[in-house]
């Protein structure tokens, strides 16, 4: 029983021993094994020996791009304000060795080197400084920390700023200039636009006056041109026809009844042309008449038959001569409130026509 208690002690150590002696390291991880105490060699990835209870491996150590995200720091820009500043770094190790032995805790180191090149960096800033120039912040930030973590087996890729958070007075003020930026812009938009829409409408208004103006100018140049040809028209016709004045008067007595239409004529005058007029048909219908049967002498050898045809040429005259005079103490005399009253004193009733009928 002491043989077989013993031999399964010594197989079980055996195993033990085995297994301690065999070390697989995934891909991109990294194990340090010191011997006796002192570093002996870096574990690369896959199946590795080494000796048991001499060697002693230290644990994993991550190669990839590691991400770490620091909490907001405090950070007092040129201008005394407190912001407080976000920060996220991308690092990778690429010394096991330097990582484990030149620097305890590396990830406590690069965070207290961030925030101490952070506050020399933005001290230097003003607040507006600051929110605007991120880049600038970054690329200074980069620079330092990796010139200062190359001894420690680190390579820094890149450090961004997440958020810079000032005071919430600060912010309030922020937004209030903010929107009378707004504002102001929106007025000045509003202005512009205004100041074009006058613009344009004066011009549209200027080109619709002078398009009315030209139109009524061309029109009444056409109009003066149209009343101009009528009038040499009618000049040329009536001097072509060479008018005779006893046809002038008798026109002037037809016109002279509608000057009397007006509706608010209620006196009117009659000119002294009148018995000019009258006295000038008279003369036409009495030049007009044969020689009276009175005047022949007695000595002709006229027939009975030419008397009365005469005597009909004399009474038809006299007719139209009579419609004539009725025609005039109509136009004289017009119905209704007016009333006429004559310039001159009215003329007899033709004396040379009454003295040819009584001749008759």
């Amino acid at each position: 029983m002491a043989l077989l208690i013993a031999g399964l002690v010594v197989a079980l150590f055996a195993v033990f021993t085995v297994l301690r002696a065999v070390r697989i390291v995934p891909q991109a991880r990294a194990r340090n094994v010191e011997r006796l105490g002192r570093y002996h060699r870096t574990l690369k990835p896959g199946l590795n020996f080494v000796i048991p209870y001499i060697d002693r491996v230290y644990p994993m150590i991550d190669l990839r791009e590691q991400v770490v995200s620091f909490r907001p720091q405090p950070v007092i820009t040129e201008d005394n304000l407190v912001v407080e500043i976000d920060t996220v770094l991308y690092f990778q190790v690429t010394d096991p060795r330097a990582a484990a032995y030149e620097i305890a805790n590396y990830i406590q180191a690069v965070e207290q080197l961030t925030v101490t090149t952070l506050r020399n960096v933005v001290g230097s800033m003003d607040l507006e400084k600051t929110l605007t120039s991120r880049d600038t912040i970054n690329s200074q930030l980069r620079g330092v920390l990796d010139e200062a973590t190359g001894k420690w087996g680190l390579r820094v890729n890149r450090v961004e700023i997440k958020a810079i958070d000032p005071p919430k007075t600060i912010k309030d003020a922020m937004e209030k200039q903010m929107r009378a930026e707004r504002d102001k812009r929106a007025a000045i938009l509003s202005a512009e636009g205004q100041r074009q829409s006058q613009i344009l409408t004066a011009e549209g208004d200027k080109q619709g006056a002078i398009l009315r103006a030209e139109g009524q100018r061309t029109a009444k140049i056409l109009e003066a041109e149209g009343q101009s040809r009528a009038i040499d028209q009618v000049f040329q016709a009536v001097h072509r026809n060479d008018p005779d004045p006893k046809l002038l008067a008798y026109q002037y007595l037809q016109v002279l009844p509608q000057l009397a239409q007006g509706q608010g004529n209620t006196f009117w005058v009659i000119p002294s042309e009148v018995t000019s007029a009258l006295q000038g048909v008279s003369k036409a219908f009495t030049e007009a008449l044969p020689p009276s049967t009175a005047t022949i002498p007695a000595s002709s050898d006229s027939s009975a038959s030419d008397v009365s045809v005469a005597e009909e040429e004399i009474a038809r005259a006299s007719e139209a001569a009579a419609e004539a005079v009725a025609d005039a103490r109509e136009a004289e005399t017009t119905p209704g409130p007016r009333q006429l009253t004559s310039a001159v004193p009215e003329p007899s009733p033709y004396p040379d026509l009454e003295k040819n009928r009584q001749e008759a």
